[in-house]
């Protein structure tokens, strides 16, 4: 006989403003949003759980969340600070069970059938654990599969105070499934938008109960693999695993300016700055990778991709800069206007350097020791410690990258 599942689905609660609110504590129980402004073509990325009150939510433009709270305050998000967060609490998770599924930053699927203690005390450690030593609230849903267990996360949320984090903790008790589903509306299950949920309704059917006792063949025929998907899921039937992530493939930042530029000295720094980004990220994950990759999107929102691949592996944020701005020298027409530009690197492997004839490896290893030496400052001091001196006094107008660094404005 196969046994039960035990599976949990952990969302860190307004994941951004609570990190927002780590940084600035006078942030706490006001009404604030992550995002960018409204003349940066700005959205809410996130929205605390005061400003959601006033029925701000995410993905709502800026200027709509503005006119529904002139009070709100609107913060940009520290990527470096989120991350290290994120990956402090699956750290955690990683610690409690051998079976972590992050489907993003602040969302994760954990299957935690092997432990021996019930579900409920695990969920309850792990939330003590996210609260104490990262400092963060997360709600925590449980069940005997990934479908219950993230549906009865959000409705566990939902039976919280409304003006702070829910911490919450919900688990269905193993067959309960479907007495704990019958009564909610069909737009709670996976793969059921409004549309779908407006065409059920037209056939009666209106909570996951009515849909659970309807015909699997009907429905098949009607909306075709995703109504038969439906049926199996509003009976509470989700065989899909946990599954770790798989080895890191490829690494890259991207940004979108403001507005379109071909202002080479912009396009170059902003490279630069593109370039540093994804060394440390590389490093940050003991990787190296032999292939380069340039994006350009043009004002007609085209994509343009090219990739060098080098005889070694890199990691260095001056190597992979330098083989960026070789491909943009060659690509790039000038007088084009750019939207947004990224750099990628990939194809990892293991570190090694084979010496060309002419090539000084007293230069390579002076330039190793110096990347080691600003990670280190910049891991204790901050990315803006040390910086260009060209980059002192230029600030280019980004929209979708430059925002994402710590500061706040009203």
């Amino acid at each position: 006989m196969a046994k039960t599942r035990k599976i949990l689905h952990l969302d860190l609660d307004a994941f951004f403003c609570s990190v927002a609110e780590q940084l600035d504590p006078t942030l706490k129980g006001k009404a604030v949003v992550v995002g960018a402004k409204p003349s940066e073509r700005g959205a809410v990325a996130s929205a605390s759980y005061p400003a959601r009150k006033f029925g701000i939510k995410s993905a709502m433009p800026m200027a709509q969340a503005l006119r529904l709270c002139p009070d709100l305050i609107i913060v940009r998000p520290s990527p470096s600070v989120c991350v290290a967060r994120s990956k402090a609490v699956m750290d955690i998770l990683l610690e409690a069970a051998p079976l972590v599924e992050p489907t993003s930053i602040d969302d994760v699927f954990v299957d935690v059938t092997i432990l021996r203690d019930p579900i409920d005390e695990i969920a309850r450690n792990i939330q003590r654990r996210v609260n104490t030593e990262v400092s963060l609230p997360c709600s925590l849903g449980g069940g005997t599969n990934k479908l219950v267990a993230k549906i009865a996360n959000a409705f566990g949320k939902s039976q919280q105070q409304k003006d702070k984090p829910p911490n919450s903790i919900m688990v269905v008790p193993p067959g309960d499934e479907k007495l704990f589903l019958a009564d909610l509306p069909v737009g709670k299950l996976w793969g059921v938008g409004s549309r779908t949920e407006e065409a059920l309704e037209e056939l009666g059917l209106k909570t996951i109960g009515q849909l659970a006792a309807s015909s699997i063949d009907m429905l098949g025929k009607r909306f075709g693999k995703p109504g038969r998907d439906m049926w199996y899921h509003a009976n509470a039937i989700d065989p899909s695993p946990v599954v770790p992530p798989p080895a890191q493939k490829s690494a890259g930042r991207q940004m979108t300016f403001q507005s379109d530029t071909n202002d080479e000295t912009e396009l170059k720094l902003t490279l630069r700055r593109l370039s540093a980004e994804v060394g440390r990220q590389v490093r940050r994950a003991g990787l190296c990778g032999r292939t380069v990759t340039l994006t350009l999107r043009w004002e007609d929102y085209s994509t343009f991709t090219r990739q060098m691949t080098l005889h070694n592996p890199i990691d260095r944020d001056d190597q992979i800069y330098a083989a960026a701005v070789d491909l943009f020298d060659r690509f790039w027409l000038r007088g084009e206007l750019v939207r947004l530009i990224g750099v990628g690197l990939s194809k990892f492997g293991q570190r090694y350097w084979q010496w060309g004839v002419w090539e000084n490896p007293n230069a390579y290893k002076r330039a190793a020791k110096l990347q080691a030496v600003l990670d280190k400052l910049w891991d204790k001091y901050g990315e803006k410690s040390i910086i260009p001196a060209s980059d002192m006094d230029y600030q280019p107008a980004y929209y979708m990258y430059e925002h994402l660094r710590g500061d706040q404005y009203r």
